[in-house]
This record gives C-alpha cells, sequence and structure tokens, in this order.
C-alpha cells in the first residue's frame, strides 16, 4: 500500500489527507490541526499531533510508513510549470517566492522543513497553485507597465487557484464526456478567496488574479479590482502607511468592508431581513462575477460550459441565480429548480435549451495535488 500524505500549512494551520495510491486514491485519513501558536506550540507539535491521531486511528503507524509527501504551495513564480521534487534547491527557489505571498509561501515552507525534520528520507513532491496558469499568453499576463519592470523585476500576472481550477477542468471535461484538450470553459472558484478562470482547449487562457492574490473579483476581505489611483490618494493625500493601505485591502475590504461580515451564510441571513448593506455587498459580488464571465465569453468565443465551485460557488444557489441572470445572449440559461438541488458530483443546473452547460461542483484541491503528485513520483 502506496500512503501518499498530502498537505495544506498555513500560518495558523495545517489541512491533511492520507491517501491510498494504490486502491484509486482512497482516502484513509484526513483533518485539520489549527491555532499554531496558540493552543498548539509550533509546526512541529503539530505534526506530532497529526502522526499521533493517525496512528490511534489505525492509518497510519507512524510518518515512517508513508510512501512520499506533497504539499500545496501558493507561489511558483515563472521557475516551477509543474509539480516538483523537493530538494535544498527547490526550497531555496521558493523561499525567494515568499516575498510575493507573504501569507503563504513562508508557512508552506515551514511544512516542507518540519516535515523534512521529521522524516528526512521520505520523498516529497511541492505542487505550485500558479504552475496551471503559466500556459496563458503574454497578452494576459503582461502588464501596461515599464517593460524593464518585467525583464528586471519580474512583475506580471501570475494567477492563483490553478490547484482547483486544474481540478474543476479535469472534472467537467469528464461530465460533458469531452477530451480536456477539446473544452472550452469558465471556472469559477468561489469561497473566501475568490477566482475566475478562462480555460481554452484545457489550458489556462486568462485569470482574475495577477501578482498577488488581490485583484480580481471581491473576495470575503479583499477588495479585488480597484483604480491603483485609490493606493497612491490613500498612501499621499490621506496619509496612510504602505502597512495600514495593505490591511486595509486585504483584511478590511470585500464582503468585510461592505456589510462587516465575511461570512456568506451571515450574509444571505442577513439579506433575508432586509439588510442593505449586506444586499449592496451580495448584489457588487455577483455582478462582478457575472462581469468577468462576459469578458471570457469573448476571449474564448465559444464556452462549453461554466463551473461554479468553492464553498460559495457549490452551496449558494442565490449566488448563482443572480449571477445567471440576464446571460440567456451568451447562451447561459439556468434552470431555477435544478439550481436548488444539493451539489454533489458534477451537477448540470442548465436547462435543455441552454448551449452554455452550467455545471456546480464541489473542489478537492487535495486529491488534484494526490494525483498530480502520484505522476512525478511515479516517473
Amino acid at each position: 500500500m502506496k500512503k501518499l500524505f498530502v498537505l495544506n500549512c498555513g500560518s495558523s494551520s495545517i489541512k491533511y489527507k492520507l491517501f491510498d495510491l494504490d486502491a484509486d486514491f482512497a482516502v484513509l485519513a484526513s483533518g485539520m490541526i489549527d491555532r499554531i501558536g496558540e493552543v498548539v506550540k509550533d509546526y512541529s507539535d503539530g505534526f506530532k499531533l497529526i502522526e499521533k491521531s493517525l496512528k490511534q486511528s489505525g492509518a497510519l503507524r507512524d510518518f515512517g510508513e508513508l510512501f512520499a509527501a506533497a504539499h500545496r504551495v501558493v507561489h511558483g513564480g515563472e521557475v516551477f510549470v509543474k509539480p516538483t521534487p523537493i530538494d535544498a534547491v527547490v526550497i531555496e527557489k521558493i523561499e525567494e517566492f515568499a516575498s510575493l505571498a507573504p501569507l503563504h509561501n513562508p508557512f508552506n515552507i515551514e511544512g516542507i522543513k518540519t516535515m523534512i525534520d521529521h522524516t528526512p528520507s521520505l520523498p516529497q513532491v511541492a505542487v505550485f497553485d500558479t504552475a496551471f496558469h503559466q500556459t496563458m499568453p503574454s497578452l494576459a499576463y503582461r502588464y501596461a507597465l515599464p517593460n524593464s519592470l518585467y525583464t528586471e523585476e519580474g512583475i506580471r500576472r501570475f494567477g492563483f487557484h490553478g490547484i482547483s481550477h486544474h481540478f474543476l477542468a479535469k472534472e467537467c471535461a469528464l461530465f460533458l464526456e469531452k477530451k480536456l484538450n477539446e473544452c472550452n470553459l469558465i471556472t469559477i472558484h468561489l469561497g473566501g478567496g475568490a477566482s475566475i478562470t478562462a480555460i481554452k482547449n484545457g489550458k489556462s487562457e486568462e485569470t482574475s488574479m495577477g501578482f498577488t492574490p488581490l485583484e480580481g473579483l471581491m473576495m470575503a476581505t479583499r477588495s479585488g479590482d480597484i483604480d491603483p489611483g485609490i493606493v497612491l490618494y490613500l498612501l499621499q493625500s490621506l496619509g496612510k502607511s504602505a502597512k495600514e493601505v495593505d490591511r486595509m485591502l486585504n483584511h478590511e475590504s470585500g464582503f468585510r468592508g461592505l456589510c462587516a461580515k465575511d461570512d456568506m451564510r451571515e450574509i444571505l441571513a442577513m439579506r433575508e431581513k432586509g439588510d442593505r448593506d449586506a444586499d449592496f455587498a451580495f448584489s457588487l459580488f455577483c455582478r462582478r462575477i457575472k462581469k468577468y464571465i462576459g469578458a471570457y465569453s469573448a476571449i474564448l468565443g465559444r464556452v462549453d460550459a461554466i463551473v461554479f465551485s468553492g464553498g460559495i460557488g457549490a452551496n449558494a444557489k442565490e449566488v448563482r441565480a443572480v449571477v445567471c441572470e440576464g446571460l440567456e445572449n451568451l447562451g447561459i440559461i439556468l434552470d431555477l429548480k435544478k439550481n436548488e438541488r444539493d451539489v454533489t458530483g458534477a451537477c448540470g443546473l442548465h436547462r435543455k435549451d441552454s448551449s452554455v452547460k452550467v455545471v456546480a461542483m464541489q473542489t478537492d484541491e487535495e486529491l488534484e495535488i494526490a494525483r498530480q503528485s502520484k505522476i512525478i513520483l511515479e516517473e
């Protein structure tokens, strides 16, 4: 039995799943350790708790029984375009990208190093959130800034949530009974973070997140697209510091900035009770998504399906209904009765006369990491 340990290490949590690669990726165990730095001292203690839990459940005797470990790494820059076996050089490169994803990469690295400390000889693989978007053409990833900022500083659009978008594309291709390289899709990942991707012939053609995860759709606490002149105004006219502006745009905007809540379930309940701020935030969120669908439909020319996923996309029928309303001219016609369904697997929610399929499904980033890692590990 080949047991693959998949890890997603964040600033205060470790999410994990244990897969059996010999049993079609059967999940042997899963869980999360949170409040690292508070209740749990550090990552090392977190790993010890996970190992103890796996032993008590019978899923694993100890980490020495593992076949390999695979890690989600948020930012791989232009260097990492596919899953990569981890060594000292790879760790050094990932550390170089930490300044581009300071809320993610340092903790991804911490997880990798802690795993090495626990089982030094264990093969490990890094799977990058940016890798799927490395197929974007330069017309999609370049900004209209001085050339030197790209050639010397590497400032460009990278895109994120690539692991999720890749998973959604492959699952939707199966649902459509088509080969992935024959599919033109718009995949919409809506959770605390939100992004939308135009997929042409199975590859990422455009995506909403950019140099950082701040660009694009409105999110739980991130502003998404704004006029960059606002940043200058905050700095120069209002006297805000760069740190204050960073906090405002990443942690105090989006839903939280507009209605003081950042959980869609609470926002929907407030909206149902007539809360005007909640209704405005909800409506703005849906309008931004709709705007991107229109733009990406123009980029792709032919769209086979749009896919809703993430905690909001798969579960909030209200969001899907408002986003799809009025898109009949693009061939997108939602069946409102089907839209009431609970989403299990890939669910078709479109009317029979819709030329573009409307699909909702749960994403599974850990499974996608496992799938990609297996290919590398067995080469």
